[in-house]
């Protein structure tokens, strides 16, 4: 399935669409949304348009009671079941050209039934009976109001049944019946407009809509990554802790792994900051490589990144970690500031700890401790935490015995 983009809507909206069509993946959205607001309207319109079809029982058995018991059957056992029938089948098979198809039966149907009888009526009324037809033409276009290609084709095959069935009841001479046809061909085209009008705003609705949303969901993504690396941000985090540790998966344990890109202030000085970002977001993109579904990854601060992973034992965060250290050496970063012309390398801090037992706080601080343990072991390795907690809410300590600050300096 397509995915549709702001620009793409952009660019339908700059075009325009006077042919009442949009480009494919814009259509199969507007199609989408479309079948899904008639669905749920079939059934009101379905029950509303029955009762005001089967209550004409009156006007017939006033007008029409020759044929009165044929009209009977015809509403009542024939359009009535049809009718319902045909709604509960949409809800079964929902879809733009089942709607359609529905209304367009409907509205033939309601129009042919009556006036198929009417045409052996010997009644005085057959003028006055015929014209009750416009009700039929009227709630087929404004109230079930089907894609405009439907209506034309609907209204075509309507006034070929009333034209049909008038001219062979032989109840009305030619200027009569010129005069039926003009009318019915005149309301034909106004409703025809007015359907062409009518899609067409629902159209251009349906695009300011949907822009409205891409837009906003474009601004939360925006909101919730880090613009230089494309990684989630502290604002994303916080949403991440909620879910974390109010959420149903608080008992399992959690790994979080800090990382810091070695020596980074000296490439930074070195090759300058706009090499620092390409750098920085060349690393990054290894990390989210290497973490992939498996976990959440965020740029903590600076050059500090922060993975996530939820459900693991030890051993599957450790590899991970170490697949991530290897990633980045691989990369063959050269630090030109270093004597050697070594790689950028990075350090990383392990920590595994269930939310209902530690804060995130807790847990940053310990895998923190963990990731200055693995810079004073030289760098470019990994260091799992075997501290021990306080306690919720408590301080933990590193191989050194304190607990350093979150942010540190490389």
């Amino acid at each position: 399935m397509s995915v549709v983009t702001l620009g793409d809507v952009d660019r339908q909206i700059g075009r325009g669409f006077k042919f009442l069509r949009f480009a494919p993946a814009i259509e199969a959205a507007f199609l989408r949304d479309y079948a899904a607001s008639r669905v749920r309207l079939a059934v009101v319109w379905a029950v509303i348009g029955t009762l005001i079809y089967d209550s004409v029982y009156f006007g017939d058995a006033t007008m029409m009671p020759d044929v009165f018991f044929e009209l009977v059957v015809v509403r009542f056992g024939i359009f009535t079941p049809f009718a319902l029938f045909s709604v509960l089948a949409l809800r079964r098979w929902p879809s733009a050209r089942n709607y359609d198809l529905l209304a367009i039966s409907v509205a033939v149907l309601g129009v042919s039934l009556p006036m198929s009888v009417a045409v052996f009526s010997e009644s005085p009324y057959l003028f006055v009976y015929q014209n009750g037809n416009v009700a039929a033409f009227l709630f087929f276009v404004i109230a079930l109001r089907p894609r405009f290609p439907t209506i034309m084709i609907g209204l075509l095959v309507m006034c070929a049944v009333q034209f049909t069935t008038t001219k062979l009841s032989g109840a009305f001479d030619d200027v009569v019946y010129t005069g039926i046809i003009t009318f019915y061909v005149t309301l034909a085209i106004f409703l025809a407009m007015s359907a062409y009008v009518m899609e067409h705003k629902d159209r251009l609705n349906f695009l300011n809509q949907l822009r409205g949303s891409l837009l906003h969901a474009e601004l939360e993504r925006k909101s919730e990554r880090d613009e230089l690396t494309g990684l989630f941000n502290r604002h994303s985090l916080a949403r991440v802790r909620q879910s974390l540790w109010a959420g149903p998966d608080a008992g399992t344990t959690l790994a979080v792994i800090m990382l810091d890109i070695d020596r980074f202030k000296l490439f930074n000085d070195v090759h300058g900051h706009i090499e620092g970002d390409e750098c920085l977001r060349a690393v990054c993109d290894s990390i989210l490589k290497e973490v992939g579904p498996a976990g959440e990854t965020f740029r903590f601060g600076g050059e500090e990144i922060l993975v996530l992973m939820s459900d693991v034992e030890g051993r599957q965060a450790r590899d991970m970690a170490e697949k991530i250290r290897a990633a980045i050496e691989a990369l063959g970063i050269r630090n030109r500031g270093l004597a050697d012309g070594q790689a950028v390398t990075a350090s990383l801090g392990v920590v595994l700890g269930k939310p209902a037992e530690a804060t995130l706080e807790d847990l940053l601080r310990a895998a923190d401790a963990a990731l200055y343990q693995a810079k004073r072991d030289g760098r470019n390795t990994v260091s799992m935490f075997d501290g021990a907690w306080r306690g919720p809410g408590g301080a933990a300590a590193g191989k050194d015995g304190n607990a350093r600050s979150i942010l540190m300096a490389s």
